[in-house]
């Protein structure tokens, strides 16, 4: 697969942005029961995991404050699997928690990695 190497930046970028704008997804659907409206009533806990999801995701496909920012909705997504997931048992494929599940481990990844190109924040460090 070496005709990749010359695309690791780009792909990794494109992996941060489109994880961002999926997860940022999630907070439009609570907020404004946009494109469907969210089945569950929203709560204190909801309204907190919509704005991290909506604020969160647009600065992560941004790449902005991207290192903190990621921790923060890895986190968010870990603590979502086990409260939304979890308890329906233990394998995410049963518990419909794999989405989640995949949020946290690459916000995890992006936090552990940086923005990359492509982003506000490496557009800073040039400067």
């Amino acid at each position: 697969m070496k005709f990749l190497d010359g695309y690791k930046e780009h792909t990794y970028a494109l992996l941060r942005i489109v994880a961002g704008l999926l997860f940022m997804a999630h907070g439009v659907q609570k907020l404004f029961n946009f494109p469907v409206a969210f089945e569950y009533p929203l709560n204190p806990m909801l309204y907190a995991a919509a704005g991290i999801e909506l604020i969160g995701g647009a600065a992560i496909a941004l790449g902005l404050f991207t290192r903190p920012v990621a921790f923060i909705a890895s986190g968010m997504s870990a603590a979502a699997y086990w409260m939304a997931h979890g308890s329906a048992g233990l394998y995410p494929i049963t518990n419909g928690g794999e989405t989640v599940a995949l949020y946290c481990f690459i916000f995890l990844f992006i936090a552990a990695r940086g923005a990359g190109i492509w982003s506000v924040d490496g557009k800073m460090s040039e400067a």
